[in-house]
């Protein structure tokens, strides 16, 4: 492996936030202009699956672990084939890597994959400029694109408010990950930007996943019914993808069970009347404390998210009579899981197959097993 130079002291790019907050930097991976909602990630590795997460759509995410790239990148460990991710900020990006399952460099394969970053900025004063003021739209650009002909972009932008991107980066075509071991049941797994993870961990736990798209019409989902329905993540505003709707109310009803993480979370709540919200700065990292009501337990989460359910009082949703409130987050109290009080259907906001992230919350794929295990006992 050979050590890459630093960058010379002189700046080749910028951040600039639609506010006009300018930080001067050293541009990495492609170098073009490159717009998004400007986001800040805690995870302390794991940044190759942050890269590919599809969550992360549209956003230039900033990783808040001062050193990124040390053990390089591999064809293992992403999440889907090619970052998602806008742009990437970094403080350092490392100038070499070292592991035996590297395959190349953080610089390349954002240069590869056509992905602009920026590093050598102060992402510790980003980073509370975000909490203060809230995420915000914003652009990476080379050092010589006029100021404010890019701000003037950066403010043309859309907001995440009222975007539908998770049409953009479903499936196109239906795939299945077969089963490991014994097949026992058929998953559908609704597609709005899921994470190689999930259907790896319901395939280990002998489940066929056929992954569909988003536009799959209802129709087809009802004329036969799966053992159960997987509602991925995904990124955008989820009162923009009101589709899955009729499929996740039609399979509960049916006594399908329905499980849901993070855009999935939102979709299942707002189905059964429940509103949502756009929080400051959102949550996204590999440390967010959540408590489990039901067993009076904390649970260390992997969270990816700029929007929430609308919260009340003791255990309810408002607008959704039908659910009750079985999670919330021990930062800002908001809602983090739900259970329909008479259908299966259980749903959580964040990421409990934890790539990356901590592994407290994975008992919820082996729940979602019970609901199927119980409809099949009862002969439903």
């Amino acid at each position: 492996m050979s050590l890459k130079p630093r960058p010379t002291l002189d700046p080749t790019a910028y951040l600039l936030l639609e506010d006009g907050r300018r930080f001067d930097g050293a541009l990495i991976g492609a170098g073009k202009l490159s717009h998004g909602e400007v986001v800040f990630n805690t995870c302390m590795t794991g940044y190759q699956e942050v890269l590919t997460d599809p969550s992360y759509t549209g956003q230039l995410v900033t990783m808040t672990y001062p050193l990124i790239g040390n053990y390089g990148v591999n064809s293992t460990d992403r999440e889907s084939p090619a970052p998602r991710v806008s742009g990437f900020i970094v403080r350092e990006a490392s100038r070499m890597h070292s592991s035996w399952r590297a395959e190349q460099g953080l610089d390349e394969y954002l240069a590869e994959s056509g992905v602009t970053g920026i590093a050598d900025i102060d992402t510790r004063a980003l980073t509370r400029h975000i909490r203060s003021h809230g995420a915000m739209r914003g652009a990476i650009a080379p050092i010589e694109l006029d100021e404010e002909e890019v701000l003037a972009g950066v403010r043309a932008q859309p907001r995440m408010e009222g975007l539908d991107l998770a049409s953009g980066v479903s499936t196109e075509e239906p795939y299945v990950v077969d089963a490991v071991g014994e097949e026992r049941f058929r998953v559908l797994a609704y597609d709005f930007g899921v994470k190689a993870h999930s259907p790896k961990l319901l395939a280990e736990r002998g489940c066929r996943v056929t992954v569909i798209p988003a536009g799959t019409p209802v129709e087809e989902i009802l004329a036969d019914p799966p053992d159960g329905l997987f509602v991925s993540n995904g990124p955008g505003d989820p009162a923009a993808v009101e589709r899955a709707t009729a499929a996740i109310v039609g399979l509960a009803e049916a006594n399908v069970p329905v499980f849901g993480i993070c855009l999935g979370h939102q979709l299942i709540c707002r189905a059964f009347g429940a509103t949502t919200f756009k929080l400051p700065f959102g949550h996204h990292g590999g440390n967010h404390p959540v408590k489990n009501l039901d067993r009076d337990t904390v649970e260390i989460t992997s969270q990816n998210h700029g929007f929430a359910v609308q919260g009340g009082e003791g255990d309810e949703i408002p607008g959704a009579p039908g659910l009750r409130l079985t999670h919330t987050n021990l930062y800002d109290d908001t809602v983090e899981g739900v259970e329909h009080r008479t259908l299966p259907v259980l749903a959580v906001q964040y990421h409990p197959e934890a790539a990356p992230g901590p592994h407290d919350s994975r008992y919820l794929f082996d729940s979602f097993i019970g609901l199927m295990e119980e409809r099949s006992r009862s002969g439903a």
